[in-house]
């Protein structure tokens, strides 16, 4: 028997009690069953879900043009078809931007559902994202803030669905509706915004994808919620019993990912990433406060998409003996067939990783990879030009000729483009569940973005002592993330003596020798004392960015992990004793300015001066199967 729903006021004042929101999409493709368990495991109030990346919008694209109905998230309606009730019985409000390039349409499937399995909920959307589309373009869409939502609450809306808007307005809006924020209150929206980009990305605020990943049991860690209160600031959780930890390191890790400087802007404000405060308020519990905010810009960001070209891949697989003289001849082979081919594609990229080992005990791990990746305007010369020429070497190329899959005939890649326009230029509508159509008019005070000093010093440096060569990643964690073409790398410490050391050590001139790869490229280094942290910008590490797949890791999703195994002189009084830690790293973490973590002093019997290294780092193995984002094909249930 379904339970009466929880009676709620189209309109009303005002309120003052935490609100619980929760998330349960990181991507369109995440966790299917997170909805239900979400709503299931604990008490929320609001439910959101981010099913938006910036390739989303290139594959929504492609798939409204088979069916100008679509261009939504289908995923997120199957998921309601349980949830729904759940969320009346409950209370629960729901807040996602699986609206993607066509809200209107999808509000419309959701009350269609509704009815279906009878449950009398109270649709609304937003929309106005949607920009003019320039020609040989496939979208553009502008990021909207959370006013619209807030709009669509106050209504009395039990589901709202958006296309276009930033990820953290999933949470300002609801809370601006909750507290009755307006367009001034930025230090509070900038609260809400802090917390909104920590749950935007699900479980990579309870130990998902976390540097210092062991001691915790993260077989299948709990989707995050922030208690939001009426000052801005929040307390960051999960429910209780489910996988997964929150504590400062797990926020930290997700408060640098993808950012940059200390300036945060967004359409509802800039947060200031300079001021925020974490402190640990209890098991898997951790408050977030002292964020200050600055007006909007007035401009908005826009995300434009379209195709770029062709791309094929084929990878070799070269055993045993002689790899680099293999190498060699596959390499000149192709590059014959192609020119007998008719013309070599415009671009063609080589890598050989070395996973091979000698004397080695199984076949796979006696192997190398040669990856051809190959780019052009012309498919012909990316499809059977490309598939052909590999093919027709199994016969006759280097002993042992294989590849790890058969040759493909080539796929569409797509490229971002990020532009500003005047946010005067948007008409942001919030849609009422009425039908009634309520204009969003723009920040009624912005202010230039500006990019803002690092802080006046950096701490005292750590006094001369012994040191040992080891891997940063036994002191520092680190997270690294794309935006555009360009590379994001926060890397931050768990104790005052380490940021001592790190704040003077990693510098832009080491980030560069310990990651060659960025050597010829311009590196910024952003200084965020209040979280021990360093956050690096890599210009055009990516090239046209993710969906044109430009690197073995089109996403810099393992920029960080690789920057953590570069080996470097480490002051032995911060390397964890032998046998202390586990080699995650796993250990206590000290509020930032709590002074220095027990156990972290000089080790008894340390001597001056270097200790040899434990030796190379073993070279990470390349896995042909590149992330969600990644995939250039349209995949309408599994992309991100």
């Amino acid at each position: 028997m379904r339970t009466p729903p929880v009676p709620r006021p189209p309109t009303g004042p005002a309120r003052t009690e935490p609100l619980r929101i929760g998330n349960a999409s990181g991507f369109y493709g995440d966790r299917f069953d997170a909805v239900r368990d979400m709503l299931t495991d604990g008490p929320l109030d609001i439910l959101t879900g981010d099913y938006l990346a910036e390739l989303t919008m290139l594959i929504l694209g492609r798939s409204r043009l088979k069916d100008p109905r679509r261009g939504y998230a289908t995923t997120f309606l199957r998921q309601l078809e349980e949830a729904l009730g759940l969320a009346h019985e409950r209370g629960v409000r729901i807040v996602a931007n699986a609206g993607g390039l066509n809200p209107a349409g999808l509000a419309e499937a959701v009350r269609e559902l509704a009815g279906t399995v009878g449950v009398p909920v109270r649709v609304a959307h937003v929309e106005g994202d949607s920009l003019p589309v320039p020609e040989g373009y496939l979208t553009a869409n502008a990021y909207l803030g959370g006013a619209g939502i807030a709009a669509c609450l106050r209504a009395g809306a039990d589901v709202v669905v958006t296309g276009r808007v930033t990820d953290a307005a999933l949470v300002t809006g609801p809370a601006a509706a909750h507290f009755g924020w307006g367009p001034g209150d930025l230090d509070a929206l900038a609260g809400a915004v802090v917390a909104g980009h920590v749950l935007e990305c699900g479980t990579q605020a309870t130990g998902g994808n976390y540097a210092f990943f062991g001691g915790h049991d993260m077989r299948r860690p709990g989707f995050p919620l922030a208690e939001i209160h009426a000052d801005g600031s929040s307390v960051i959780t999960k429910h209780p019993g489910t996988g997964g930890v929150v504590d400062i390191g797990t926020v930290t890790a997700q408060l640098l990912y993808e950012t940059g400087g200390a300036r945060y802007a967004g359409p509802d404000v800039t947060a200031r990433l300079d001021t925020v405060r974490l402190a640990q308020d209890g098991p898997d519990r951790v408050r977030v406060s002292g964020v200050r905010g600055e007006a909007p810009p007035p401009t908005l960001k826009a995300g434009l998409t379209r195709l770029g070209g062709w791309r094929n891949e084929v990878v070799f697989v070269l055993t045993g003996l002689d790899i680099e003289a293999k190498a060699r001849l596959v390499r000149e082979q192709c590059e014959d067939a192609f020119v007998r081919g008719g013309g070599r594609p415009a671009e063609v990229r080589w890598e050989l990783a070395r996973t091979d080992r000698p004397d080695a005990a199984t076949e796979e791990t006696a192997s190398a990879l040669l990856r051809l990746v190959v780019r052009d305007q012309d498919a012909e010369r990316v499809g059977r030009a490309v598939s052909g020429a590999a093919v027709e070497l199994a016969l006759g190329s280097y002993p042992g000729f294989h590849v790890t899959a058969p040759p493909g005939k080539g796929a569409p890649y797509g490229v971002f483009e990020a532009r500003h326009v005047p946010a005067g230029d948007v008409p942001h509508l919030a849609v009422l569940p009425d039908g009634a159509r309520e204009a969003v008019p723009p920040a009624p005070v912005t202010r230039v973005l500006e990019d803002l000093a690092d802080p006046p010093g950096l701490p005292v440096p750590l006094p001369p002592g012994p040191t040992r060569t080891a891997p940063l990643g036994r002191v520092a964690g680190a997270r690294s993330g794309d935006k555009g073409g360009d590379a994001n790398v926060g890397v931050w410490v768990r104790t005052d003596e380490a940021w001592r050391w790190l704040a003077h050590e990693l510098t832009v001139e080491r980030f560069r020798e310990l990651l060659p790869e960025t050597a010829g490229l311009t590196v910024v280094r952003h200084v965020l004392p209040n979280l021990r942290a360093l956050n690096f910008t890599v210009r055009g590490l990516l090239g046209e960015g993710v969906a044109a797949q430009a690197r073995f890791d089109p996403q810099a999703k393992a920029v960080g992990e690789w920057l953590r195994s570069r080996c470097l002189p480490v002051p032995v009084a911060l390397l964890p004793a032998p046998g202390a830690e586990s080699e995650t790293g796993a250990g206590p973490e000290a509020e930032p300015g709590a002074g220095p973590r027990p156990g972290a002093g000089p080790r008894p019997g340390a001597g001056a001066g270097p200790v040899p290294g434990p030796g190379p780092v073993p070279v990470p193995v390349p896995v042909p199967v590149p992330g969600p984002e990644a995939q250039t094909a349209p995949a309408p249930e599994v992309t991100a």
